[in-house]
């Protein structure tokens, strides 16, 4: 079944110019069809896809991670692709480990999170205040769905048929991650995860910092709490 599926990696990219050839390169040599979704970039990501021949779908302005992700959810339900993987134009997500992921999907999964949490590797974990607040959501989500995910904002997963469909009506817009987790769980969808090793982000700079991180961890919690709630 997972030999028979057709399998696209989506690379949302806001402001990648210096990571996005590398990442493109890391998914093609392994074998996969990708789309580069373009969020409005203010830098040379744009013109660096085109200057290598990216497969590129350029959006004409900044939707942010959940508007950039869903556009490329769409493309892979137009195109009739089976299985798309999301991996971050940032080059933190090993292509390598994209196979673990699609057989959860072959083996009856709907949504598959590729977690660093599941065991203990040598990969980048995060800085300690995220860890932290990683540790929150996942808490949060398990009092609220009465399910565990040890890794609720991992951009790295592969979503099945069932899940690009749902993801394609709606998205959340904002730091997606955990919110459309719960949606997915709420709906009925099997939801599970796999062990991986992330890398460090290869340039470029995190847009969750600061100020922004204490917004994130008020608007996410909220939004869990109201997806889980809301059906």
């Amino acid at each position: 079944m997972v030999s028979k599926s057709r399998v696209l990696v989506i690379i949302p990219a806001y402001n990648e110019e210096d990571n996005i050839v590398a990442t493109v390169q890391s998914v093609v040599d392994c074998g996969y069809d990708y789309v580069v979704v373009n969020d409005g970039s203010t830098d040379d990501t744009l013109q660096v896809c085109k200057d290598n021949g990216i497969n590129v779908l350029d959006l004409p302005q900044n939707l942010g991670i959940g508007g950039a992700v869903q556009a490329g959810h769409k493309y892979a339900q137009r195109f009739g692709y089976d299985i798309d993987v999301q991996v971050d134009g940032d080059g933190q997500h090993d292509p390598s480990y994209i196979p673990h992921l699609i057989k959860e999907i072959a083996n009856g999964s709907d949504l598959v999170i590729g977690s660093r949490f599941l065991e203990k590797t040598d990969g980048f974990q995060s800085t300690f205040m995220r860890r932290v607040g990683i540790k929150w959501l996942s808490y949060v989500i398990s009092i609220t769905t009465h399910s565990r995910i040890s890794d609720p904002t991992s951009g790295f997963r592969a979503c099945g048929s069932k899940a690009i469909g749902l993801f394609c009506k709606k998205y959340p817009a904002d730091y997606p991650e955990p919110d459309s987790a719960v949606a997915a769980m709420v709906k009925g969808l099997t939801v599970t995860e796999v062990p991986v090793v992330m890398k460090e982000r290869q340039g470029g700079k995190s847009s969750i910092s600061g100020f922004s991180s204490v917004y994130y961890m008020i608007k996410v919690t909220l939004a869990i709490i109201i997806s889980a709630y809301s059906n």
